[in-house]
């Protein structure tokens, strides 16, 4: 199977990559534009596999992505390039509406054009993931979780942006037959994370011995998801999954922010104890919440593991034990970020 996967030089994109090259015959396309939260250096350990290929591209650039297509010939597209981190959409939209709903768009037509070149079995067997997240659905109160019947009730620009996608590709299945999937994920985390997010920032603020911000209260409700635990649900999705489907991913590990980020000082702490014993918890610090904050997201992913046998297999504690040793084992890694493009500066405040 050739697979094109856009976004593969991102967090979920590389663990994509890594794990299709890595652990099945695959033949891989990576089409980034490398933004700043790419980093080709995450595909260290497969970028000399003949089986990997990299194209830096624009998803929005028509005819480069045409290109590629008729070069590479894939068997199937996972589509998980985007814009991704909410409060640099809350400052600046206008990028999130370029890659996630024209850029979606540009990729969608690309496909289809190719697909209807396709004959018989190849036709037959082509499948287009797109890679979507749980904020689409909005925000939940304290019991219930989403399904895939949920409707649609974005509170961001981000999630907006990744509403309209998803709406893109569902109408590409009614109007073209173009045989699309959708798959929505609760939050990400593990190695390779660009470190503007809640778990790699905090980690990484704790070993500089910096404050830990945390937004309100810290209430705010979230299912954390192992990152190479929803690679190996894109890859169940793209080859067992079914044209038109919805597909949820989650960890089933519903946690308080406040908790997430005590639990980092806790981890931080027995891999590197501070002197005299200190607690990094003195580090913590409660900051203005961020506008429009959605309250909770539970994701209910019976279907996936009912319907393609793909069950999480790394819980929170195990996760986060293996997230904190490897940015302790890769400073250089996150250190090129720190003196580069994000320096652990508050975004998404307004103005």
């Amino acid at each position: 199977m050739r697979i094109l996967v856009t976004g593969g030089a991102g967090f979920i994109g590389s663990a994509v990559c890594r794990s299709l090259v890595g652990h099945s015959d695959y033949e891989v396309l990576n089409v980034d534009k490398l933004t700043y939260a790419a980093n080709l250096s995450s595909l260290a350990a497969i970028a000399q596999n003949p089986r990997y290929h990299f194209l830096q591209a624009d998803i929005c650039d028509e005819a480069t992505l045409k290109t590629a297509f008729s070069d590479f010939e894939p068997d199937a597209v996972m589509h998980l390039a985007a814009e991704s981190h909410v409060d640099r959409s809350i400052t600046g939209s206008a990028a999130f509406i370029t890659t996630n709903v024209v850029g979606t768009h540009v990729l969608l037509e690309a496909s289809r054009g190719y697909w209807n070149g396709l004959k018989g079995a190849r036709r037959d067997s082509f499948r287009f993931l797109h890679v979507s997240t749980d904020e689409v659905f909005g925000s939940l109160d304290a019991d219930g979780a989403f399904t895939p019947e949920t409707p649609y009730d974005p509170r961001s620009p981000y999630s907006a942006s990744k509403a309209s996608s998803d709406h893109l590709v569902r109408a590409w299945r009614h109007t073209y037959g173009l045989p699309t999937m959708v798959s929505n994920c609760s939050n990400n985390y593990g190695p390779f994370h660009f470190p503007e997010k809640l778990i790699p920032l905090t980690i990484i603020n704790a070993l500089e011995n910096r404050p830990l911000p945390v937004y309100g209260k810290g209430l705010n409700v979230r299912d954390w998801l192992y990152v190479e635990d929803h690679a190996a649900a894109l890859q169940a999705i793209i080859v067992r999954g079914q044209p038109g489907e919805t597909y949820l991913v989650g960890g089933r590990s519903e946690r308080t922010n406040i908790s997430v980020v005590t639990a980092i000082c806790d981890a931080v702490d027995r891999h590197a104890p501070l002197q005299g014993g200190r607690s990094r918890r003195g580090l913590i610090s409660f900051v203005e919440d961020r506008p429009g904050h959605d309250l909770r997201y539970a994701v209910d992913c019976s279907k996936i593991e009912r319907d393609l046998g793909w069950r999480a297999k790394t819980n929170f504690e195990e996760g986060l034990e293996l997230t904190v040793a490897w940015y302790l084992a890769n400073t250089a890694w996150w250190r090129s970020i720190r003196d580069g493009s994000y320096a652990g500066e508050r975004l998404g405040l307004l103005t």
